[in-house]
């Protein structure tokens, strides 16, 4: 009796040394990061989690919390305040779909971002009174450009560097296709706040990256403030946008490669004068590619109704175009990041054919550069393969330049060599476009919604007349519009009610 009793003992031992040894194992091998019952389940692909549900935390966070979580399912976040964590891709065949009124907090440790996958589908439809707000975790008065990561749309549709180009900023997805009109979702009345987390050294993701966006995809009222990097970068794509806000970003405001030929109007940007990158910071900033090679499909967007205000305002009157005066100010954020000089309101270069229209630029060092360094976009203005029609610029430093941060408006010869006699290509091309330079003050700029700067043109300003569409082709493009720059007047509201102009000291 005694001995089987020991026996039993002894298996009963056994078993429970096992069980409780497979416990920790699958611990330890499915729960990477700790997690309530209520959880969604995870399964690992190498170091790629992977769920069909994205919510975690008692419903209070996106993503479990590893640096690249997957989401493979259909879910519906209800208005609230989400605290998203690590790289969090909307996988192909997912759909996540955000109410109007939600806040998203991106996560600083785990330099948090949203990526919507090639054939991954987002439903991030804000309202103009209860937008969507993407932004920092870090407490009001302590946020600063890069505290998350941003977010980032990738589809289907053409670039001129295949159909597996890698895109920027650190994660893993790769975008582009031949479908120009792929459809990654509705983006509308969203804002997106101290975005760009730099995961390297000069390697920071932009405040909105859209990766060969098809044209299905809506995007409109966009605003996106104190990014890290580019506030919108587009690599490819087709995608069309309308009223979309670049405010106070750290290198370049529009900034489009790889092939993009959407259409995009109503367009604002107002620069923080003690921000600007080492790169030299630009409004417009447009390649066909790095290397400037002519391949197509052709970086040949077609911008309309640009407002852009520069550093040089007669609201900055103390501006100097010095490390001494850019010195970040009270956003610094510390990170590694660099920063430089401003250059100008648009660099076209490196063979793009990006056009504009009926727009308007105020205080930037330079207006316009035309820049042969690499490529033919000199080449292309000169043949009439894109144009720069019906614009202004007031308040320039000079008018022109032909190279990348060359700072004289003089003619560039060739092999490093100037002619101080004769204005710059860039000059003569803005001249023979029928576009005008004023000084700030003829403007009548007004700033009827607390921006900070003079942006919306008051009553009997030069800018309320003059817009003309001659030679566009375009269904998306309002063209019924008559004036130059984004708004009609000081009443015109596509600012209200959705926008912030001081999201450092707002308690979300």
């Amino acid at each position: 009796m005694t001995m089987n009793m020991k026996r039993v003992g002894a298996v009963a031992l056994l078993i429970a040394t096992f069980t409780l040894s497979l416990l920790v194992t699958a611990c330890s091998v499915d729960e990477r990061n700790e997690t309530n019952s209520d959880d969604p389940e995870v399964i690992y692909d190498g170091t790629n989690a992977m769920s069909k549900g994205i919510l975690f935390n008692n419903g209070t966070q996106l993503g479990n919390g590893d640096q690249n979580f997957h989401f493979t399912g259909n879910v519906t976040l209800k208005r609230g305040v989400y605290t998203l964590k690590g790289w969090v891709y909307v996988d192909k065949g997912a759909r996540l779909t955000i109410e109007p009124g939600t806040i998203i907090k991106g996560d600083k440790e785990t330099k948090a971002t949203l990526i919507v996958e090639p054939g991954g589908y987002v439903h991030a439809a804000g309202t103009k009174d209860a937008p969507i707000v993407m932004t920092s975790a870090q407490a009001a008065g302590q946020r600063r450009p890069g505290d998350w990561g941003g977010l980032i749309i990738c589809g289907l549709a053409k670039n001129n560097n295949g159909n597996q180009q890698q895109i920027e900023g650190g994660p893993s997805t790769k975008h582009g296709g031949d479908n120009d009109d792929d459809n990654s979702g509705v983006y509308q009345y969203i804002r997106v706040e101290f975005a760009g987390y730099p995961f390297q050294t000069d390697k920071e993701i932009n405040g909105v990256t859209l990766g060969s966006v098809g044209r299905g995809t809506t995007i409109d009222h966009i605003q996106v403030s104190y990014a890290n990097d580019d506030s919108f970068e587009w690599f490819g794509g087709s995608v069309n946008c309308k009223y979309l806000i670049a405010y106070k970003g750290w290198d370049d405001d529009f900034d489009t490669d790889n092939g993009y030929s959407g259409h995009v109007q109503f367009c604002l940007s107002v620069r923080d004068p003690r921000i600007a990158d080492t790169s030299q910071s630009n409004g417009f900033e447009s390649d066909n590619n790095a290397s400037g090679a002519e391949v197509s499909p052709f970086t040949n967007a077609l911008f309309s109704n640009v407002t852009f205000i520069g550093p040089q305002t007669a609201k900055n009157a103390d501006f100097v175009n010095s490390a001494a005066y850019i010195t970040g100010g009270i956003v610094y954020p510390d990170n590694g990041s660099k920063l430089g000089k401003y250059q100008a309101a648009m660099q076209m270069r490196r063979s793009s054919r990006l056009s504009c229209y009926n727009s308007v630029a105020v205080g930037y060092p330079i207006g316009l550069i035309i820049d042969g360094e690499k490529g033919a976009t000199v080449n292309y203005a000169k043949a009439g393969l894109f144009h720069l029609k019906n614009l202004v610029f007031a308040g320039m430093g000079v008018l022109g330049s032909d190279n990348n941060k060359y700072y004289k408006d003089e003619r560039y010869l060739g092999d490093g060599n100037y002619d101080a006699t004769t204005v710059s290509y860039s000059h003569s091309f803005f001249i023979q476009e029928g576009n005008r330079q004023l000084d700030e003050a003829a403007l009548l700029l007004t700033d009827p919604k607390g921006v900070g700067q003079n942006y919306a043109p008051g009553a009997g300003s030069p800018l309320l007349s003059g817009a003309g569409f001659e030679g566009v082709n375009s269904t998306f493009l309002n063209t019924t519009v008559s004036y130059i720059g984004a708004f009609s007047g000081p009443n015109d509201n596509w600012l209200e009610g959705w926008t912030n102009f001081d999201p450092q000291t707002t308690i979300y």
